[in-house]
């Protein structure tokens, strides 16, 4: 075999791995907030992040409120809530509708995506990272309704996730807080 072809065949696969496993990371991924900007998940490098799907017409809609306070007094986590329709259309609003609702019914100031699709056929990117274990190195999973909460370590691994009954404030999460 020629060995500038052996040499260039294994650049070759050493890049297409590269590009897989940069393509696997949370930080590439990208997604807009509720106002349209694009989020650039890498500047949360250093700092949990909890990704919750919300709706602003569902039962656990007053998880909002804990959610605030959770952002507000650990400093080493990042809420952000991704707006999702999927459960029982329980999200019918607009990107203003549902900063509005946020901010006037539960003084949320944290970080809202747009809204977005967090299982099917249209599933989006975030989503198929937090759900699928040979994207996202951990663990497969699937969102049963809203307020679902999806944790990340420092570093952009997964930690953990946690059904909707789980509230925000809940030792299971706030454990991984201290």
């Amino acid at each position: 075999m020629n060995p500038f072809k052996a040499f260039v065949d294994t650049l070759s696969i050493t890049y297409k791995n590269e590009k897989q496993n940069a393509s696997k990371s949370l930080y590439n991924i990208t997604i807009n907030s509720l106002q349209g900007h694009p989020i650039d998940l890498s500047k949360f490098k250093g700092r949990k992040i909890l990704f919750v799907n919300v709706a602003s017409k569902c039962g656990f809609t007053p998880q909002y409120k804990e959610l605030q306070k959770l952002n507000d007094t650990y400093k080493n986590i990042v809420v952000i809530g991704v707006p999702c329709n999927q459960f029982g259309k329980q999200e019918p609003g607009n990107s203003n509708q549902i900063q509005e609702f946020c901010e006037v019914n539960y003084g949320v100031n944290f970080l809202i995506t747009e809204k977005i699709n967090v299982k099917g056929s249209e599933q989006h990117p975030l989503y198929a990272w937090l759900t699928t274990k040979a994207i996202n190195g951990k663990q497969n999973s699937s969102v049963k309704w809203n307020f679902q909460k999806y944790l990340v370590d420092e570093d952009g691994e997964l930690l953990d996730y946690f059904y909707s009954i789980t509230k925000p404030t809940n030792s299971r999460i706030t454990s991984y807080l201290k």
